[in-house]
């Protein structure tokens, strides 16, 4: 069985995606299964089982990136096209069957699993390996409790001051916890990055040092994840991290952390977001 899985361009919504393709997994144990997202996400896919291919969408003017895709994908008959995006190429694919997404509100992985007509929706998983996990424990030291922390977002609405995830670490870390400090490549997340590690001396800076699968296995081993509304929050959430997630000017009932352990922590904006409020919603998600 072949199956064509366009996901996102975007990292938060690629993770919230991989409850769908771990269905399919599950579902369809012999299908081989080719991924299409962007360059952010592909690193997520790494790991994933019974992967044929992750195609990555560059974006091009025009939409020629969409033609480019069709042009690979279009000589093959697909048993199924899964496409969380609505777009017009799983109308244009030779397929027997098609999924595609219809938008009706609501939490996004809700809105995701109703196509596959799926209730509950399955929820997103990580995919990491052994050595995956070895390069962590090498990067991290010994072996101790860590808080990750992810002060890092995609648009400076979403960032919560970085003194307050400073002063949350302190009032949550035990004698022994060190702060492991998280974000993408770039000047911009450097920067916010920074403001941070500044303020914890001893924090171990992980910031674009690590691919997705090594995220991922990072993730799977905190005491607790801290972090803005982004792909590592998603992530954290979906490796199983006790994960607290801060949200100001985007809607948490829709992309609030999905996991067994995860909550949302609201504001009118950011800086509505206070310290007792993190530390208080963190006491109650470990205990």
């Amino acid at each position: 069985m072949r199956i064509l899985f366009v996901t996102s361009t975007r990292l938060g919504d690629a993770v919230l995606s991989t409850g769908l393709l771990d269905h399919l997994i599950r579902t369809y144990p012999a299908a081989r299964i080719t991924v299409v997202c962007g360059p952010v996400a592909e690193g997520l896919f790494d790991r994933m089982p019974n992967r044929a291919a992750t195609l990555v969408m560059e974006k091009r003017d025009w939409g020629a990136h969409w033609v480019r895709l069709w042009a690979t994908v279009a000589p093959h008959l697909w048993d199924l096209v899964v496409d969380i995006r609505g777009s017009a190429l799983s109308w244009l694919v030779p397929t027997r069957r098609r999924a595609v997404f219809r938008r009706r509100g609501g939490p996004k992985t809700a809105e995701l699993a109703a196509i596959l007509g799926l209730d509950p929706p399955p929820a997103p998983v990580a995919w990491f390996d052994d050595a995956d996990t070895q390069r962590v424990r090498a990067l991290l030291g010994p072996d101790r409790p860590f808080i990750a922390l992810a002060p890092t977002a995609n648009w400076p609405g979403k960032v919560w001051p970085g003194d307050r995830f400073a002063a949350a670490f302190r009032r949550l870390a035990g004698p022994d916890t060190r702060p492991v400090v998280l974000g993408a490549p770039g000047a911009r997340e450097r920067a916010m990055a920074d403001a941070v590690l500044a303020q914890l001396p001893g924090a171990i800076d992980l910031v674009a040092k690590l691919s997705l699968p090594e995220v991922s296995a990072c993730l799977a081993r905190a005491s607790l994840f801290i972090g803005n509304d982004s792909g590592l929050m998603h992530m954290a959430a979906a490796a199983g991290a006790p994960t607290v997630g801060l949200f100001g000017p985007t809607d948490a009932d829709v992309y609030g952390p999905v996991g067994r352990r995860a909550i949302a922590v609201r504001g009118r904006d950011m800086d509505a977001i206070t310290v007792d409020a993190v530390v208080d919603a963190a006491r109650r998600l470990l205990e």
